[in-house]
């Protein structure tokens, strides 16, 4: 069979340019897909937008104009474009279905980012997780706890319950029960009370403390205190505080009553 040379030229010509013409729109759409990633990327950070949005917004502005790209260099080769729309589209469709619970997660994450109930460095506790908010990831959040752990949450299982941030106010109140003898001094123990607060620095005075007798226990005359610190001191007023008033009240002489056990031993006469 006689090869005719010129229409192999022609049709080598033919698709040559159709081949050239579509790998020339993909560059131009990926090189556009760059740019306009950056474009939002800096309008979202000159807007103070969180950083994940910010990830987020670029990487799909960058996805989509090369898909579109993608599709206008396959349509200048000469391959039909619609049945490999549709491909993609049950391709789409298969793999949301297999990974509904990652889409929730990144859903998720998006609106954290968006709403910010807490930012990084935080001290919160959330989905039965407490600790320092290390990073917000696309499907996850990290944290480090007070012994140094790190735990990773799903973003789900946060935006699901309840969110408690100890570090979003400036100031906290430290509460406090400290029980006497019923045969203590009431008056007496106040004043105790009421002079370790006052030698203590870190406790403001605006909202003035409380020092109560808040209930009358099975044992114990129960007194509640409660002061105001700033969040930073929490613990270590909370801590220097109790040892303070154990040592006030017994150099005083007032007792804490404990829970104690009286056991009676009886010997029975010999038959």
């Amino acid at each position: 069979m006689e090869i005719d040379v010129q229409q192999v030229m022609d049709l080598v010509m033919l698709y040559g340019m159709k081949i050239l013409t579509g790998i020339v729109i993909f560059i131009i759409g990926r090189w556009l897909a760059r740019i306009l990633r950056r474009v939002a990327e800096r309008a979202l950070t000159k807007g103070q937008a969180d950083q994940i949005v910010i990830s987020f917004v670029g990487n799909i502005v960058y996805v989509a104009v090369l898909v579109f790209a993608i599709v206008a260099a396959l349509g200048a080769m000469g391959i039909e474009t619609a049945s490999f729309a549709a491909v993609i589209a049950a391709a789409g469709l298969a793999i949301g279905l297999a990974l509904q619970g990652s889409l929730s997660n990144f859903a998720a994450g998006f609106l954290l980012a968006i709403f910010r109930p807490f930012k990084t460095g935080d001290y919160i506790e959330a989905a039965g997780t407490a600790g320092v908010v290390e990073q917000i990831e696309i499907f996850t959040t990290r944290f480090r706890t007070p012994d140094n752990k790190i735990i990773i949450v799903p973003n789900g299982a946060i935006l699901g319950g309840n969110i408690t941030n100890y570090s979003t106010m400036s100031t906290r109140r430290v509460d406090f029960v400290f029980g006497i003898g019923y045969g203590d001094d009431i008056d007496k123990a106040r004043e105790i009370l009421n002079t370790v607060i006052a030698a203590d620095e870190r406790i403001h005075q605006d909202p003035e403390p409380m020092v109560v007798v808040s209930e009358l226990g099975d044992s114990s005359v129960n007194f509640t205190v409660r002061v105001w610190a700033d969040a930073g001191n929490y613990w270590p007023l909370k801590f220097a505080l109790t040892e303070m008033v154990k040592k006030k009240f017994d150099e005083a002489g007032v007792s804490i009553p404990f829970p104690q056990r009286d056991v009676h031993l009886y010997q029975a006469d010999a038959a």
